[in-house]
């Protein structure tokens, strides 16, 4: 595992996120990013192609997700040339054990999100000294304190956010001038897409999160920690 002193990243922190990226990478050593190939995740995993198309990139499949989804991340992974696509899914005996009917999303979210994404990235994670992240300030309250550069609490792995200070704006412009494909659910009112049963289109006026888990008071899955603890409150605990 990397020992590299906070000072040697946080340096770099200052740069254009392409060049940080392609310095802050052999820095930490063995890195991956992870991806959601949702709506905003074309810009990063671009960059990380111009950078190293054979970069691991963990994949989780929830095995809940949109078909949608799942055409969009063989397709954008074709268009880039990345090479090392890791698609995870959940472990199928917890899966029978802990949610047979496929409906755990409606009594425990919480639960639910740590069978299907907390757990299986854990796994993937092992033997990485740092991961590459695509969380921005402006998507929630619970991110507008991101740091480009994170220790991970009870692991001592590297987070990179690349694009936390990054604007909707920027996110556009990017994908527009080099040409990059747009999840199709975007057009119909999906900024940020997760799970199916747990995703909803946005209405005008609310932040680009609020279409998951509507109607609760959770806003993160639970693979990004403070203190070891899933961030669950949109307003208690700015990550």
């Amino acid at each position: 595992m990397s020992a590299l002193p906070d000072e040697a990243l946080q340096a770099l922190a200052h740069l254009p996120a392409p060049d940080f990226l392609a310095r802050a990478i052999p820095r930490v050593g063995r890195v991956a990013m992870v991806s959601s190939f949702g709506a905003d995740s074309a810009v990063l995993l671009h960059m990380v192609a111009q950078i190293d198309r054979a970069l691991p990139v963990i994949f989780i499949d929830t095995l809940a997700l949109f078909p949608e989804t799942l055409a969009y991340q063989r397709d954008l992974a074709a268009h880039l040339g990345l090479t090392d696509i890791r698609r995870i899914t959940p472990n199928r005996n917890a899966l029978f054990t802990r949610d047979p009917d496929a409906l755990l999303h409606l009594s425990d979210r919480e639960s639910c999100c740590q069978l299907r994404k907390a757990e299986p990235l854990e796994r993937a994670l092992q033997g990485f000294d740092g991961w590459i992240t695509g969380r921005k300030r402006f998507q929630a309250d619970t991110r507008a304190s991101l740091a480009p550069v994170e220790h991970e609490p009870g692991t001592g792995r590297i987070r990179l956010n690349p694009l936390a200070g990054w604007r909707a704006a920027e996110i556009a412009a990017y994908l527009d001038h080099h040409g990059l494909p747009r999840h199709p659910l975007v057009a119909r009112g999906y900024p940020s897409i997760g799970c199916q049963p747990c995703t909803s289109p946005v209405r005008t006026g609310e932040d680009t999160r609020a279409g998951r888990w509507r109607g609760s008071d959770k806003t993160e899955c639970g693979i990004h920690f403070i203190g070891g603890m899933p961030q669950s409150r949109r307003k208690d605990n700015a990550a």
